[in-house]
């Protein structure tokens, strides 16, 4: 806990950046570019790793490591990445992230994913990430890289992603994520806009879908879209980032979050190991939304209550979990 907040930490990827991983010029960018992430926003006095560093494979225990000794942290979501366009293993393989919730299923919850372009396959995988290795929820890029170009799929595809919506609930899950905006390496930046999130969550009123990284740059779109859908929700992971290294900004985003939607529908997320969780967790955990922002635009302060809902307890509750009880459990 930091202060009197329960941290649930809802990404956190188990990468693999060793070269011979990447499928040529376009999966190497990719990873320069999560490197550019953390040098950028690392802020002074914090260690910035150099890119040989940086770019390994990350093992299971180095992820905890960095989570729970280093942070505090009290649950995690390992999450894997789809992206076997772009890397052999997807880049965060997602048996390496029910390998680390294995560990400590007490703390650790296993995120699964799949390809809804692939059809019949993904629908089997679903089912066995479920029934198997006890998914929880489910990840999903709209974005693939094949042929030398771009093979996106929409959110709302009643033949695409409907399928594998319907595959999810049937299994008891009711709980989806998915990368928006923050386009990465050669994916065009048209395909993570949040259009097709409009259809999803009208389609599937009983799903509660998560607009990872808050959709920037489409901050205003995804603000208009969560006041309108009760089951819209946001993950501050990769826009937290900003507190330190552009303070003025981040409360831009947070401000304009707790406007639209208030703070039952924003969650926390580090995408560690991109960062070190620590950093972040203290400065926002100490942070306060100018005064200057509050008067101008009607934002609300970020009180002390926002922040506890934000850190960890909005997102046990998007699991189906107690509060208390679930703090009482692993203090016990």
């Amino acid at each position: 806990m930091i202060g009197d907040a329960f941290v649930f930490d809802g990404v956190a990827h188990p990468f693999n950046f060793e070269s011979d991983n990447a499928y040529g010029s376009a999966g190497q960018m990719f990873s320069n570019h999560l490197y550019a992430f953390h040098a950028t926003l690392t802020p002074e006095g914090q260690k910035v790793m150099p890119p040989e560093e940086f770019l390994h494979k990350w093992t299971i225990d180095e992820i905890s490591e960095m989570v729970y000794q280093k942070s505090d942290t009290d649950m995690l979501v390992a999450m894997p990445l789809p992206l076997t366009d772009l890397y052999k293993d997807g880049l965060s393989p997602w048996e390496d992230c029910a390998k680390l919730a294995q560990r400590d299923p007490d703390r650790t919850i296993f995120w699964g994913t799949v390809n809804p372009l692939e059809g019949k396959k993904a629908l089997d995988d679903v089912t066995r990430q479920v029934e198997e290795y006890n998914a929880k929820a489910f990840k999903f890029y709209n974005v693939r890289y094949e042929d030398a170009g771009p093979v996106p799929w929409r959110m709302d595809d009643a033949k695409v992603a409907f399928p594998v919506f319907e595959r999810i609930q049937e299994l008891g899950i009711n709980l989806i994520g998915v990368h928006k905006g923050v386009p990465l390496g050669p994916q065009p930046i048209e395909h993570t806009q949040t259009w097709d999130m409009d259809g999803a969550a009208a389609n599937f009123p009983d799903i509660n879908f998560v607009i990872f990284h808050v959709g920037l740059p489409f901050i205003d779109e995804t603000c208009w879209q969560l006041i309108r859908y009760p089951n819209l929700h946001a993950s501050l992971a990769a826009s937290i980032n900003f507190v330190v290294r552009a303070p003025r900004l981040f409360a831009e985003l947070l401000g304009k979050l707790l406007f639209w939607c208030g703070e039952d529908k924003i969650v926390y997320g580090s995408e560690a190991p991109i960062w070190q969780p620590q950093w972040a967790l203290e400065a926002f955990w100490n942070f306060e939304i100018p005064q200057d922002l509050c008067d101008g635009y009607g934002y609300p302060q970020l009180t002390e209550q926002a922040k506890r809902k934000i850190l960890g307890e909005n997102l046990l509750r998007l699991h189906g979990m107690d509060v208390e009880a679930t703090k009482a459990k692993l203090a016990s």
